[in-house]
Formats: structure tokens, C-alpha cells, sequence
């Protein structure tokens, strides 16, 4: 099966219960649909929940940065990319961004996963099959421009600084 670059999830509603008091999408939900674009990734690397469940290994989040760029709300529909940006013998860097089904940016995300032996649990490089497969999607992404939000940090302008 071929690699796409960037891996883009198939539509996704918002869901009732993840509006806020505010009326718009809760930001703890921008995680959910992350995450669910980054299980998708996750299985072309060979590592979905089998490979937990048969291999005793997984993916752990080490770090995580959103930023929220415009609201989404219950009506909207969107699609999530990945962008695998990085990686090492354990660690992988990612950068995602959720769109309106129009096309608008709504968040982005960029993180950095560790490869977890569940017997310890204690961070562990990955197999060499796993390894392989992580290679040849970065090899692809490797294709794509480094996004332009990637590597930000948090930190307040002063003017005249």
C-alpha cells in the first residue's frame, strides 16, 4: 500500500458532547482528532493496537504543541493531515493540522512520540520491520516543505524588545 504524503483522515464530524460552554469545540477534542489521524499514521508504520497487544510495544506522547487558530463548531466537518518530520531509533516527530472540509485551517499540532517496551515500561528502539516502514514514510514526507508552524515556541513579544 502506498505511502500518502501528508496522510490525510477522512472526513470527521464534531461531536455534541464536545462543545463547550462557550460554543465552540472544547480544546481538549482538538487532541481527539489528532490522535485518531495519528493512529491512522501509526498502522502504516506497523505499529497500530495489534502491535501493542501481540508485540508489547506501543506509542507514548512525550510532547505536544497546539495552536488554535480558528473555532470549529458543531456543524463543521474536518479532515486531519500528518506529517511525519522526523525521527530516531525511538522517537518520532510529527506535525498535523486540522481543516475544515472547506479547506480553512483550523489547529495544528506538532509532537514527539517515544517507542515504549510496555514491560518496563521503558522507552526501546523500535524493531528493525517497524524501523523499515518508519523510514520509508519519512523518506516520502521528506518530500514535503517543512510546514511553516513547525518548530514554534510559547513566548510573549514585548515591543520594543
Amino acid at each position: 500500500m502506498p505511502i500518502p504524503a501528508p496522510i490525510i483522515s477522512g472526513p470527521m464530524a464534531i461531536e455534541k458532547d464536545w462543545i463547550d460552554y462557550n460554543g465552540h469545540l472544547n480544546m481538549a477534542y482538538y487532541n481527539v482528532l489528532f490522535d485518531r489521524c495519528s493512529d491512522e499514521a501509526f498502522e502504516l508504520m506497523g505499529m497500530g493496537p495489534n502491535y501493542a497487544k501481540e508485540r508489547r510495544l506501543t506509542i507514548y506522547t512525550a510532547e505536544v504543541h497546539v495552536c488554535y487558530v480558528q473555532e470549529l463548531h458543531l456543524d463543521h466537518k474536518v479532515n486531519v493531515s500528518f506529517q511525519l518530520i522526523d525521527h530516531d531509533e525511538k522517537r518520532l516527530r510529527a506535525y498535523q493540522e486540522i481543516r475544515h472540509v472547506d479547506g480553512w485551517l483550523a489547529a495544528t499540532s506538532e509532537s514527539l512520540s517515544l517507542h515504549v517496551d510496555m514491560a518496563g515500561p521503558k522507552v526501546a528502539s523500535f524493531p528493525a520491520d517497524v524501523m523499515a516502514k518508519v523510514e520509508a514514510m519519512r523518506a516520502i514526507h521528506a518530500a514535503l516543505p517543512m510546514p511553516e508552524r513547525a518548530g514554534r515556541s510559547i513566548g510573549i513579544k514585548r515591543k520594543g524588545a
